[in-house]
This record gives structure tokens, C-alpha cells and sequence, in this order.
């Protein structure tokens, strides 16, 4: 039996939940250790040595450390490729590159005012400045819309089968609809609420929100 891989951090972690998910839709078997970042355990000599940036998550496979969630991931699919999901990734040079451009959208476009809305409403310790929030929203809608039309020609993001692409939107999006009220920016459009109702209800993901609520 295969060693099981290591991924050090908390399960509500957008990056961390990310990694998850795509552990678990490759079937890869995986020991999580929890990292409590209100104890500055992410800070330890002993954690830097994975992650230096004392961010999470970090990754372990036997002698190889990663950091980064979408390259942790990335790898996990290219070392795993015939396990569990195996066109997740992508399986030729185009079908990866198509899903690697959105994946980039989300981490570049999609994932900055997403994020920032995740941590100003659920998780910051300081008063919520309304301009901040229109603004990200404003930027999060206009994304939104080309992914509205990109979705009325596609089933995913990628093509017509569920890709990583797909999976990587699932951490900022759950909160954005399950735990604030700016939901109806997916809701609201016919194409994206298709497209978000599916993905959101992938049995990987479930099984990651309950790892959350089991946190």
C-alpha cells in the first residue's frame, strides 16, 4: 500500500480545502495534520522548514515538500494521473493548457476579489469598509460575466467534463454563497448558477465540508 501524503493546515483554509478536494476526487490516500494559526503553529522553526513562508498549507510526499495549493495540486495530479479522476487535470498537452488558463483566471482574476471578500466578511478582526466591499464586488461581478457567457457555451470551464479548473473556484465560492449574503452574484446568473449548483455538489467537496464542520 501506497504512503499516505501529508498536508499540514486547517480544513477551512481556502488553500487548504483546495488541496483536499483534489485528494480526494484522485483517491490518493492522505494524513492531514492541523496547523492553529490562532497559536502561531504556522510560525514554528519546525513548520518553516516546509513552508517558509509560514503560510498554509504545506505538503509532504515521502522526501518531497510543496507549498502553494495549486501547485501542490497540480502535482498531485501529474504524479497520480491514473488514479481516481484521471482527466482532472487534463489528458494531453491542450486539454492541460486549457484547464491551466482558467486555473490561472481564478488564481489571478477570479481569486482576488473573491478572496477578499471571503476574509473581509468572515474572517477580519476590523470593521468592514463598505467602499472596499462594493469595490471587490463590483470586480467580482464583472468577472463573473465572462464566465456567464464562457458557461453558456460549455458545460465547465474547460470543456464539458469537470477539470481542476473547476474544482479550484470551489473554496472562495462556497463561503461567498453558503456564508455571506453575496451569493446571489453566482445565483443570479443562469449559466454560473448551472455551473456552480453541479460543482458545489460533487461528492469530493461534500466530503471536505464535512472535514470543515468536523474541524
Amino acid at each position: 500500500m501506497a504512503t499516505p501524503v501529508t498536508i499540514y493546515g486547517p480544513p477551512l483554509s481556502t488553500a487548504v480545502s483546495r488541496v483536499l478536494a483534489t485528494l480526494i476526487e484522485k483517491d490518493v490516500p492522505f494524513h492531514l495534520i492541523p496547523i492553529d494559526l490562532s497559536k502561531g503553529e504556522q510560525k514554528k522553526p519546525e513548520y518553516l522548514k516546509i513552508q517558509p513562508f509560514g503560510q498554509v498549507p504545506a505538503f509532504k510526499d515521502e522526501s518531497i515538500t510543496l507549498f502553494e495549493s495549486r501547485a501542490i495540486c497540480r502535482y498531485i495530479c501529474d504524479k497520480y494521473a491514473d488514479k481516481g479522476n484521471k482527466s482532472l487535470y487534463g489528458t494531453d498537452i491542450l486539454s492541460k493548457a486549457n484547464i491551466d488558463q482558467w486555473v490561472e483566471t481564478d488564481g489571478q482574476t477570479f481569486g482576488p476579489p473573491s478572496g477578499d471578500l471571503v476574509h473581509d466578511l468572515l474572517f477580519s478582526s476590523v470593521p468592514v469598509d463598505e467602499a472596499l466591499i462594493k469595490k471587490n464586488v463590483d470586480k467580482l461581478a464583472k468577472v463573473l460575466d465572462i464566465y456567464e457567457q464562457k458557461l453558456g457555451q460549455t458545460r465547465f470551464l474547460a470543456g464539458d467534463e469537470f477539470s481542476f479548473a473547476d474544482l479550484s473556484h470551489l473554496p472562495n465560492g462556497d463561503y461567498l454563497v453558503n456564508s455571506t449574503d453575496k451569493g446571489y452574484l453566482f445565483t443570479s446568473r443562469k449559466n454560473v448558477n448551472r455551473w456552480w449548483t453541479e460543482i458545489s455538489n460533487r461528492e469530493s467537496w461534500k466530503k471536505v465540508l464535512e472535514m470543515r464542520k468536523n474541524a
